[in-house]
């Protein structure tokens, strides 16, 4: 039995040898006698839990509220034991409950060496300061479709400079191009196999006419409109990104 001053400055308190609590008393008496914890004879451990504290009382020491307090759980225990049971199979066990707290104790007194290791493991070690990061990359610039529009109506005043004299002059003379928008999805995701991203500006290189340029602006706008690219920067350097598939019906 060896005897402690609290670190307060308080009461004092003692162990048992060397078991700290009532829980770890009793662990022991099970271990010594081998006995099975989910059938512990209360009777026989009750008289040598008894003893131990007969043993701090005649030591001088001042038996802890905690050892005193499973004593009396121990009695009431086996005084349910005692009582003629009616129906077995109906009423729950007295000992359950202290079977719990046994078990509970037990995993936490094995888990105690390891965590005092770890606990120890980082003692002495001083670490730096985090290092700051270097400034983020600002989040992609969410664009309306006014943005796009106005991008496109200035690509289409630099096409109308490049290409030939307007079609209402060749009236008669050759018949209107019709460029369906679907054939420029198709041609648009089509380059999108060789590479992830296009530039937006770079779509127009090969215009010939104003048709083919309002084809190409309708299929990106509908390939926008469809969540199935999404659109970075801004003006003339604004680009096109392939969505994932994945990605389409979430944006939906």
């Amino acid at each position: 039995m060896n005897q402690h001053p609290s670190p307060a400055g308080g009461a004092l308190t003692f162990h048992l040898d060397h078991f700290d609590g009532p829980l770890d008393l009793l662990l022991h008496l099970i271990e010594k006698n081998k006995i099975d914890i989910y059938d512990i004879p209360i009777a026989q451990i009750l008289t040598q839990y008894m003893q131990a504290l007969d043993q701090a009382a005649a030591a001088d020491l001042e038996i802890a509220g905690d050892f005193i307090a499973m004593a009396a759980q121990l009695v009431l225990i086996k005084s349910k034991m005692l009582l003629p049971r009616h129906d077995q199979a109906a009423e729950e066990d007295p000992r359950a409950e202290l079977v719990e707290l046994l078990l509970e104790y037990q995993r936490i007194k094995l888990a105690a060496p390891f965590l005092q290791q770890q606990g120890e493991r980082g003692y002495g070690i001083f670490t730096r300061p985090p290092t700051p990061l270097p400034t983020a990359r600002p989040a992609a610039y969410q664009h309306t479709p006014a943005d796009l529009v106005r991008t496109g109506r200035a690509l289409l005043r630099r096409a109308e400079r490049r290409v030939p004299p307007p079609a209402d002059a060749f009236t008669g003379i050759v018949g209107r191009e019709k460029v369906p928008v679907e054939d420029k999805i198709a041609h648009i995701l089509q380059l999108f196999a060789h590479r992830p991203w296009l530039q937006f500006a770079r779509l127009f290189d090969g215009v010939r006419s104003r048709p083919e340029a309002v084809a190409t602006f309708l299929a990106v706008l509908e390939l926008s409109k469809t969540h199935r690219i999404d659109l970075e920067g801004q003006g003339m350097d604004l680009t096109l990104r392939l969505r994932p598939p994945g990605e389409e019906a979430d944006a939906e």
